[in-house]
């Protein structure tokens, strides 16, 4: 039977055509953006020489992630193994609040900490911006934490400050305490730093990512920093040496713009931080190179439902329930070459030719790739066999296609525009997660929307929901064809 499906399908020329569109509005859309894309960030020169600068790539963490890493250091040289001990005092913040409509810069910084303000102890590979480290920090609201290399995260305990904390390096395992009177200690958490060298920097440091808020629909991240007070640090090595670590510059490339510091007194710091330790939500995903997909899948949501209905129309086959599966699998199969082939062309070709643009698509490991290549095929697959089931179903070509079109696309398209992003967990909708590569992180605060490339459901987990509605459909149609 599927031969036959397979034969049957070939005669109509214009499935054939249609399923090649399918395949060439996605290869054509991804290439012709990777081609045209160009991004600035700044100008350089002066007068007539004043040239815009390419958008730099992001900073990458010691795994290839993208990350962010601006703080503020205050930090002396430990050669071999050793530890630090403070205690974080208090923390206090600053926050910009956003302007009035139709204002300029809005009202100066109020008092206030955003979540996941920060300060406490750190073992890092000297000070470039994404090397290596280890900190033990109180949080605003997320009580002790013990973080490492941007990625990973150790709950401590819950609550506020006063608290003492230290960390102690042993070779590569930096290990993390915490302590409410200074006295008894318990383990936050062990990081294993490979390849650290003999001699790193350790001390105190503070940041404060921005404030995150929804104007106008438009996603901002406003100014915000965290000022720690440290006593009783010990011990005491020598000279304290301080960085503003990945602080932003004015235009004149000179004046630091939102600078940290700090002042001390005896054994008492207070240092000022701006800025985050962890991972980047901020950048284009791979995925976004397929944006041409979601035209492609209209002429293969035709398709499909052609191939139902043409055999619905001259009636059903001996056993029409087997028919339908035949004809799924060469449908299926046909519809996720359309995804995959153009998928596995347009991602690594827009990779090499979107960097020198000024386009830094979010790097992800080899995995994530390969999931979102294969995924688009899958996603391809799904889709087409669903519309084959609603139009063996339905039974009319033109309501079969208006009702894939809908099932699949609306629930998308509000969620998107922020009206129900629940839209993306209960309907076929929830498949288009299986093609997304950026991870949620528990200790970011960031803008995990649908429009910002963030599903509700894990991307498996999406493209089960999709797979779950398919087989629903297939088994309403049939039962329709085959009365009982």
């Amino acid at each position: 039977m599927i031969r036959e499906e397979w034969a049957r399908f070939g005669t109509s020329r214009g499935r054939v055509i249609g399923m090649a569109v399918a395949a060439l509005i996605p290869l054509l859309l991804g290439l012709t953006l990777a081609v045209t894309a160009h991004a600035t960030c700044g100008r350089s020169g002066g007068g007539h020489d004043t040239l815009e600068e390419v958008c730099p790539p992001p900073l990458l963490g010691p795994g290839g992630q993208a990350v962010e890493d601006k703080f503020y250091f205050v930090h002396q040289s430990l050669r071999g193994d050793g530890s630090i001990t403070t205690r974080v005092n208090s923390m206090t913040g600053r926050i910009k609040e956003p302007p009035p409509p139709g204002t300029g810069g809005g009202p100066p910084p109020v008092p206030g900490l955003v979540p996941w303000a920060k300060a406490g102890v750190m073992v890092k590979d000297g000070i470039k911006q994404g090397a290596q480290y280890a900190a033990v920090m109180l949080t605003a609201e997320h009580g002790v934490r013990m973080q490492h290399n941007f990625t990973e995260d150790t709950a401590g305990s819950a609550g506020g400050g006063p608290r003492w904390l230290r960390l102690t390096r042993a070779g590569d395992t930096l290990t993390g305490f915490e302590s409410p009177d200074g006295k008894q200690w318990t383990e936050v958490g062990r990081a294993r730093l490979d390849g650290l060298p003999e001699t790193v920097e350790i001390g105190l440091f503070a940041a404060s990512p921005g404030a995150l808020t929804m104007n106008g629909g438009a996603t901002e991240s406003r100014f915000s920093a965290a000022t720690a007070v440290f006593d009783q640090v010990s011990p005491q090595r020598g000279t304290w040496k301080s960085d503003d670590i990945g602080v932003s510059m004015e235009p004149d490339g000179v004046t630091p713009h939102h600078p940290g510091g700090f002042t001390r007194s005896g054994d008492r710091f207070i240092v000022t931080g701006v800025g985050d330790i962890a991972p980047s939500t901020e950048g284009q995903p791979i995925e976004r190179t397929l944006v041409g997909g979601f035209a492609g899948l209209i002429p293969m949501i035709v398709v499909a439902v052609t191939f139902a209905t043409a055999g619905h129309r001259r009636g059903p086959i001996g056993r029409p329930g087997a028919g339908l599966a035949a004809k799924s699998v060469v449908i299926g199969t046909l519809a996720f070459l359309a995804g995959v082939i153009p998928a596995a062309v347009v991602v690594p070709m827009s990779l090499t030719m979107l960097p020198p643009k000024g386009v830094h698509p979010l790097p992800a490991e080899l995995p994530a790739y390969l999931q979102v290549i294969v995924g688009t095929g899958l996603l391809f697959a799904a889709v087409a066999v669903l519309s084959l089931a609603l139009g063996a179903l339905i039974g009319r070509g033109v309501a079969a296609i208006a009702a894939a079109v809908t099932v699949v696309f609306v629930p998308y398209g509000l969620a998107l525009a922020g009206l129900g992003e629940w839209l993306l967990t209960f309907t076929p909708a929830a498949g288009f997660a299986i093609q997304q590569s950026l991870r949620e992180y528990a200790h970011v605060q960031g803008f995990y929307l649908p429009m910002t490339g963030y599903f509700p459901l894990s991307p498996w987990a999406g493209f089960g929901v999709l797979c779950a509605y398919a087989a629903l459909a297939h088994w309403a149609a049939g039962g329709r064809r085959n009365p009982t």
